[in-house]
């Protein structure tokens, strides 16, 4: 339902691209400099961003994809290698992120949806999210894609003088 309102709406997913960073740096930093929802501690800037978005083509296990309403990028969701070791190639770390202004509205419930059609074209046997606690949103969203628990490491971050625990979500994919 949610998917039918956005389209509705001329909400377009999409690779990114080299002319999405600046934007994307700017809804990125929202996170940084706001919330423990990333462990950057400073923001980082659309140049230091290039590899990141070459780490992100428009075809294979890591991907980036964008959701533009009349040319404004609204969030984007990246699949991205979950370790260095080849052994773990076949799995991907997930995550969304929005514009703060347009959470809530079923983006990125549609920016999932393309990115795991576009994963289950691919050799990919597991996805894993990493989300810092408490969040429930985020929680909700990876419960409904067919995230599970995996696990949650105590402590392991420190942003704004607090510790933050993240909670390790897993969800079985099907290779081609």
């Amino acid at each position: 339902m949610q998917h039918d309102t956005a389209v509705s709406t001329g909400i377009r997913i999409r690779p990114g691209a080299e002319g999405d960073l600046e934007r994307l740096t700017e809804i990125y930093n929202h996170y940084v400099l706001g919330t423990p929802v990333t462990f950057d501690i400073e923001p980082v800037s659309a140049g230091d961003r290039g590899q990141w978005l070459a780490d992100h083509p428009p075809t294979g296990r890591h991907r980036l994809l964008v959701a533009a309403q009349e040319g404004t990028v609204l969030g984007y969701a990246t699949s991205s290698a979950l370790r260095p070791k080849r052994a773990y190639e076949t799995s991907v770390e997930t995550s969304v992120y929005l514009a703060p202004e347009h959470t809530g509205r079923g983006v990125g419930a549609l920016l999932y949806r393309a990115l795991f059609d576009a994963l289950a074209q691919e050799d990919v046997h597991r996805a894993y999210a990493a989300v810092t606690q408490p969040n429930e949103a985020s929680m909700r969203l990876h419960e409904r894609f067919g995230f599970r628990p995996a696990g949650v490491h105590r402590e392991v971050g420190r942003k704004f003088g607090t510790y933050w625990d993240v909670a390790w979500l897993e969800k079985a994919l099907t290779a081609p």
